[in-house]
């Protein structure tokens, strides 16, 4: 039996934060049915290529990146802006615990979906809204979207190349105010079911990608609130510790450059470290022996540790820094991710019967639990799907009252 096997969720959401979202709870066994607008679906349905291909090898209407954040849900469709749409969530919701939505801000509340209006039919409901700046501020009304996110939290002025080595902003290459909003969403919701089934009461949950953003910046934001100072991009390098980043090694045997990640963590790895490349002399009783003092002279000291790193190729380094016990890695692309023995040994990726093709490869979900293992269903392949399953389940509604429905453009 799975974790959250008796909770139903009603997810209004679309695209990625959302979705991420309840993903996570259906993963971990959560009823999701997944409101989709009729005719053309969630966003990302059309988000390609690539796309799922067919049996004839022609592209499907199934993008890859809705697969990728949609397994274990049913999808129903339904118009909202109809008020017979709006009717049916309403008769819906007093049989959910959560309701997830990511519209603008004031949206649901004219559709008379709102917290004040669904709490009034299921007090115990959780409902959580997803925007971009919250239901409060001066950007309120405006929408959200990660990469201005990004921009706008300070993530981009701390990725990227140092400026004075030629660097720029640069976003994240997946779309992290999304995902991690997705997660604080789930975290949230899950505190807000412990309190419902405690006490009877549910609660309305404000996420916003830029709150996310700026809780994101960690150590960096610390920094800054400490000392306040505002810290740049400084590439592949660690801002409080040294070394920490990546250095080129010996080309490979084409020419072709090479490089591998050193992350060492504290004065004893540095020891061991400077051991390893040759270079002892830079390692215990010198003047880098404590990272304080490296993080102050890292301009010195990081061209010293960078020609010694030159002398021997990748898997050299990799084969004697693991044997002494020094964190490091190797810079994969995504085929060599999944071919990763440590990736395949873990099933990160697991195979799907999806009607268009067998053994359809897809990741997983990360979570291992020893008792409540997660759910491994497909993500629904056909946009409504599950509609009139779900309804004659929750709503014991006839095919007649189906049909009827559809032929008035509300499913």
């Amino acid at each position: 039996m799975n974790s959250l096997h008796n909770i139903r969720v009603l997810d209004l959401s679309r695209v990625l934060a959302g979705p991420w979202c309840t993903q996570t709870l259906a993963d971990l066994g959560a009823d999701v049915i997944k409101i989709e607008r009729p005719g053309t679906g969630d966003d990302t349905r059309s988000w390609g290529p690539p796309f799922l291909p067919d049996a004839a090898g022609a592209d499907s209407q199934e993008a890859a990146y809705y697969l990728g954040a949609n397994r274990n849900k049913r999808s129903l469709t339904c118009d909202i802006a109809k008020p017979a749409g709006q009717v049916l969530i309403r008769q819906l919701v007093a049989h959910c615990d959560v309701l997830v939505e990511n519209y603008k801000v004031g949206d649901m509340a004219r559709y008379g979906l709102d917290y004040a209006s669904l709490h009034a039919i299921k007090p115990a409901l959780v409902y959580c809204s997803i925007t971009g700046f919250g239901q409060t501020g001066p950007y309120r009304a405006r929408a959200g979207y990660d990469y201005a996110v990004q921009g706008m939290g300070g993530l981009m002025s701390v990725t990227g190349e140092r400026d004075d080595l030629g660097g720029g902003p640069q976003k994240v290459g997946v779309a992290v105010a999304d995902l991690f909003t997705g997660m604080y969403a789930s975290v949230a919701i899950l505190a807000a079911l412990r309190h419902a089934e405690k006490t009877g009461e549910g609660q309305h949950i404000d996420m916003a990608l830029l709150d996310t953003q700026v809780a994101m910046l960690a150590n960096l934001g610390a920094n800054y609130l400490v000392s306040g100072k505002v810290p740049g991009r400084a590439g592949n390098a660690h801002q409080n510790i040294v070394p920490y980043q990546v250095f080129e090694v010996a080309p490979m045997p084409d020419g072709t450059p090479d490089h591998v990640i050193v992350a060492v963590g504290n004065d004893t790895q540095y020891a061991k470290f400077c051991h390893v490349i040759g270079a002892p002399e830079l390692g215990s009783g010198s003047a880098y022996a404590k990272n304080a003092d490296r993080v102050r002279l890292r301009d010195a000291l990081v061209p010293l540790l960078a020609r010694a790193m030159k002398t021997h190729p990748k898997a050299h380094w990799l084969a004697t820094l693991e044997a002494a016990k020094v964190p490091c890695g190797a810079i994969n692309n995504l085929a060599e991710v999944f071919a990763d023995p440590q990736v395949r040994e873990r099933q990160m990726v697991t195979q799907w019967q999806h009607p268009l093709q067998a053994n359809l490869p897809l990741v997983a979900s990360p979570m291992k639990l020893s008792a409540t293992p997660v759910r491994t269903d497909l993500p629904p392949p056909l946009l409504g799907q599950h509609t009139e399953a779900v309804l004659q389940e929750l709503l014991q509604m006839d095919s007649a009252a189906v049909a009827a429905l559809r032929a008035g453009g509300v499913l």
